[in-house]
């Protein structure tokens, strides 16, 4: 289901254009992840790097991120997205399941926990089989998108050996069997992005002239990283986590891991 290195680079770039943003502004939905400003229980599990706290590799890449916020804030006139919060800004690699899903599975095994993090022991193990050069996997900024119901930071790989990686990674996760008849599914083309906030309920308001001046602050914001130096975020590390909300990733001595 992943696609191809050039493929995914082209398909990326593609949502950082303004074209595509006064389009995608048009469909944009409030997020069931927050209610009046607050995260609201949303549990499941997922594969991450290290939250914001725990990565020593990129705290000048999340600093960026984090002013980037900020000034987005100033700048966005409506009060149209729940921003997340420093500490819990994360790269996701694969989603694993959630919500009602997530719901449904623990009611009707209650070793759910036990048997997902066996699975994706497993899936690391079977990764680690795989023949792949070893060198530093990094992810340049590309630019702002926006998704149906977040914003988000894009991320492309900066060569094709990282994307490999981290494809390679996702199959052995989503084509193990066992892991399937938990009911894991890919249900996504991967997109690597850090989210920075979700949209709140008063996007139903939105007028046009926002959308377009909010179409040109974000390009202007590309604009800007393009000019620059280019900026990178570093995976060494990535884990099982399981999640309350959109803000508490929980860490446990028994997570499966993997360096990459």
């Amino acid at each position: 289901m992943d696609e191809t290195y050039q493929i995914y680079v082209n398909r990326v770039a593609q949502l950082t254009i303004p074209a595509t943003y006064e389009t995608q502004l048009k469909n944009i939905q409030k997020s069931p992840k927050f209610d009046q400003g607050k995260a609201v229980p949303f549990p499941g599990y997922t594969i991450l790097t290290p939250p914001q706290p725990e990565d020593a590799l990129n705290g000048e890449f999340y600093q960026q991120l984090q002013t980037t916020q900020q000034e987005l804030l100033k700048q966005i006139e409506s009060a149209i997205i729940d921003w997340l919060p420093l500490e819990s800004f994360h790269l996701t690699l694969a989603d694993l399941i959630w919500d009602k899903s997530y719901r449904e599975a623990i009611q009707e095994d209650p070793n759910f926990a036990h048997r997902i993090k066996k699975c994706i022991e497993d899936s690391f193990n079977n990764y680690q089989k795989i023949n792949l050069e070893k060198s530093k996997n990094r992810w340049q900024l590309l630019g702002l998108i926006i998704l149906p119901r977040a914003l988000a930071i894009a991320l492309v790989p900066s060569d094709e050996l990282s994307y490999e990686k981290i494809i390679q990674l996702r199959r052995s996760i989503y084509q193990n069997m066992d892991l399937i008849g938990l009911g894991v599914q890919q249900q996504y083309h991967f997109t690597a992005h850090i989210t920075l906030g979700y949209f709140n309920e008063n996007v139903e308001n939105i007028s046009e002239v926002e959308r377009t001046r909010l179409a040109s602050i974000l390009t202007s914001f590309n604009d800007r990283w393009l000019e620059a130096e280019p900026q990178f975020f570093k995976i060494s590390q990535v884990e099982l986590r399981k999640f309350e909300d959109m803000i508490n990733y929980l860490p446990s001595d028994d997570n499966p891991k993997i360096e990459l």
